[in-house]
Formats: structure tokens, C-alpha cells, sequence
């Protein structure tokens, strides 16, 4: 008998991540998370976008929300309550908003699930599956602080997207980069967005 040398087809299923894009400042995370998510063999992305974060694709990038969807592997419609990200029986890693406005941050710290972005992440949270938040407003009030201590306690993850220094980035991009890598880590995504750090360098 003659041993074949192809490679065994892989069958593992998808690693699928639901990302939502809500109307804080700072597009520019959910946008750059979808292309390197795309780069990424055996990641399935589920996008939303919310009204106002279509707006705000306009407003800081000049995008429209085709060109941006283009970016998914599926895209659900916000107000489609049904859609299978709905569900519990829906097999996914977690899901990161990006960025995530206290809009969106008070419905789910309170389980509204007023559209199908913070209905996902109730999902999320009752599975018992990561949530991140990329929270974007400054100063904070104690309304958002409160909402934050609310879905930390549930579970979720609370993570402004606060630039890094001590890498010395020479532009915005690579600030971004490497905050989407420190949000990548809580995935177990494996990346090579940033340097990993190694202790303070001695005189």
C-alpha cells in the first residue's frame, strides 16, 4: 500500500468572534480588528454595526459601512433580533465591541438587549464566554464607572483602548496595533502586532 503525502483536510470548526461597532470615537479599533482578523486562517468574524457607528465611519475614516462589511465573513443586520447570534446554541470564542459607547455600555450592564450588538453580548456574558469593551468616553462619570464595576462583575471585560508608550510607536497605527494585540492576548490569538515586553531596558 502506497502512504499518501497530501495533508489531512483540517476539520476543525472555526474560531468565530462577534464584533460590534457602536458610536464612540475611535472607529478606527473595529475597523482594524476585522483586517486582521481576515488575515487570520480559521477565524470567522460576525460583524454589527450600529447606527451611530456608521456614522462615525464616515466622520473619522471616510468609510462607508459596505466597504466595512466587506471586512466580515457575516454580517448581521443590528435590529435582527433572530439572527443566530441570538442565541446561546450559537458556538462562538466571545465577542469585543470596538469601540463600545456608554450607550452601549449601560444596556448591557443592565441586560437590555435593545438590538441585536448588546443582545449578543447578554448571550455572551450567560454562556459564560469572554466579553471585552472597548469603552471610549473621557472624563468618565459615575453612571459609566458604575455600568464598567457592573459587567466586570458579570464577567466581561473592560478594556479602554488607552495607548501604550513604552514600545516608543512612531505612528497612530502602531498604537492601534498594539492595543488590538493586548486584545488579541485575551483571545489566545496568536499575533505579531507588538513587541512583547521584557523588562526595563538598564543604563
Amino acid at each position: 500500500m502506497v502512504s499518501s503525502s497530501r495533508p489531512a483536510a483540517d476539520t476543525r470548526p472555526p474560531r468565530r468572534l462577534i464584533v460590534g461597532i457602536t458610536g464612540a470615537t475611535g472607529v478606527i479599533y473595529g475597523v482594524r480588528l476585522l483586517q486582521l482578523l481576515r488575515d487570520m486562517p480559521g477565524v470567522e468574524t460576525h460583524l454589527m454595526i450600529s447606527d451611530a457607528g456608521v456614522l462615525n465611519l464616515h466622520q473619522e475614516l471616510e468609510m462607508r459601512r459596505k466597504q466595512v462589511e466587506a471586512l466580515a465573513h457575516v454580517v448581521h443586520n443590528v435590529r435582527d433580533i433572530g439572527a443566530a447570534i441570538a442565541s446561546g446554541s450559537f458556538q462562538s470564542d466571545g465577542m469585543i465591541i470596538a469601540p463600545c459607547s456608554m450607550k452601549t455600555l449601560a444596556s448591557v450592564a443592565n441586560g437590555l438587549s435593545d438590538n441585536l450588538i448588546t443582545r449578543a453580548a447578554d448571550v455572551v456574558l450567560k454562556e459564560r464566554r469572554r466579553l471585552v469593551l472597548m469603552v471610549r468616553e473621557t472624563p468618565f462619570n459615575l453612571a459609566h464607572l458604575r455600568n464598567m464595576t457592573s459587567v466586570t462583575e458579570m464577567g466581561g471585560v473592560i478594556f479602554p483602548p488607552l495607548p501604550g508608550f513604552y514600545h516608543r510607536p512612531q505612528s497612530i497605527a502602531e498604537m492601534v496595533d498594539h492595543t488590538l494585540g493586548r486584545v488579541l492576548d485575551l483571545f489566545a490569538i496568536q499575533h505579531t502586532l507588538t513587541p512583547r515586553w521584557n523588562g526595563l531596558k538598564a543604563d
